[in-house]
């Protein structure tokens, strides 16, 4: 039945979430403004606005009578979910590697390694206390990663994907996925302490790269799997590895924020390549039947 409804049907799903999504989202939009943050005492207000558009895409289901069980909760095949896993490990790792061979910035923040030790009661050398909170954020840190992830994704690649896809071609939707999940980003990145501390002109037109770029893999995958769990883990590894590793592991020395994390140059264009790579790919997806 969802597969032959019509397009004036799925433009009223994607109007439905979208606008529950927003009305959702804009009380913690306004604390965020209004506090500067993205945490609010014992509250964070990232968790709270990762949720929306799950809480929007069950409300939705229930308004339009779109059965939940077509937001793609099957695991799919597994090599897809190794695939979403190391995916943002590679575009991640190159440039970092090249920031910090380069000097743009510096290997290693020793003050957060000392941190670490500190925080586990380790009395270890560096070195050490590197490799094993790599292993164990990597790992075990993957468990509190997805469960921020999947708030998101449940809305963007459970339900509001498979609904653009049904009308546009594989392009077209992770063009417009990207045109929505920036703007869900912006008021985050422009009004709170999201950004990194470069210039917010920079912080936007790179953030905006990467999140265009970075639709084009997360689409791909929940086309061609079938599963939103790839989006999940795809999400929960990216911000794992940038946010939790990559970024507290390099020093600054200097303008170290115009080149690190999602705000700066590197990322984007390390994405950009990777997500080409996966629109050459784009005719493994033509006349595929969307899988729920």
């Amino acid at each position: 039945m969802e597969n032959t409804l019509s397009k004036s049907e799925i433009r009223k799903n994607i109007a439905t979430y979208l606008i529950l999504t927003l009305l959702f989202c804009l009380p913690v939009y306004y604390m965020c403004i209004r506090t500067g943050k993205l945490g609010g005492g014992m509250i964070s207000y990232a968790t709270i606005v990762m949720w929306c558009p799950a809480i929007a895409a069950f409300l939705t289901c229930r308004i339009r009578n779109i059965p939940i069980s077509s937001l793609g909760w099957k695991w799919g095949l597994t090599k897809y979910q190794i695939m979403a896993y190391c995916i943002p490990l590679l575009y991640s790792l190159i440039p970092y590697l090249i920031i910090w061979i380069s000097g743009a910035g510096g290997f290693y923040n020793r003050e957060f390694v000392a941190e670490i030790g500190k925080g586990m009661g380790w009395n270890l050398p560096d070195g050490l206390t590197i490799i094993l909170y790599v292993i164990l954020m990597s790992s075990f840190g993957m468990v509190r990663s997805v469960g921020s992830a999947l708030g998101e994704e449940i809305g963007w690649r459970g339900l509001l994907t498979p609904q653009l896809a049904k009308m546009n071609s594989y392009t077209a939707t992770s063009l417009w996925m990207g045109v929505i999940w920036s703007i869900y980003h912006y008021p985050l990145l422009l009004f709170s302490n999201y950004n990194t501390g470069g210039p917010k002109w920079l912080a936007l037109l790179c953030f905006t790269v990467m999140i265009f770029a970075a639709c084009f893999i997360f689409t791909w995958l929940r086309l061609k799997s079938g599963s939103l769990w790839t989006g999940v883990i795809l999400h929960a590894s990216h911000n794992l590895f940038i946010q939790s590793i990559f970024t507290p592991l390099t020093a600054d020395t200097g303008n170290t924020n115009y080149y690190i994390d999602e705000f700066g140059i590197a990322l984007p264009i390390a994405t950009a390549v990777v997500a080409y790579f996966f629109w050459r790919k784009r005719k493994e997806l033509e006349d595929r039947p969307l899988s729920a």
